[in-house]
């Protein structure tokens, strides 16, 4: 089961989370951004509708897939501030 990642890094002179390399809006506060981070990860364990999905890949091909609401990804919130 892949596991989702959230860490909370220092970002824009204030405190964001981030997911792979993609960045959170800033917070102004190190638990406000901890507290968003936190409350994502647990969204992303909740399971949605199982519907169809059209996506474009980086060589510019696009897919279609079904996507089943159940396959939830693990998810970690880390904080090593």
């Amino acid at each position: 089961m892949p596991i989702v990642r959230y860490e909370v890094v220092e970002h824009d002179g204030g405190w964001a989370y981030k997911v792979g390399d993609v960045l959170s809006e800033t917070f102004r506060s190190h638990e406000a951004a901890l507290k968003a981070a936190t409350s994502a990860a647990a969204r992303q364990t909740l399971a949605g509708n199982t519907d169809g999905i059209v996506y474009q890949d980086g060589d510019g091909r696009w897919h279609e897939e079904l996507a089943d609401g159940r396959d939830r990804p693990a998810t970690q919130v880390i904080d090593e501030s």
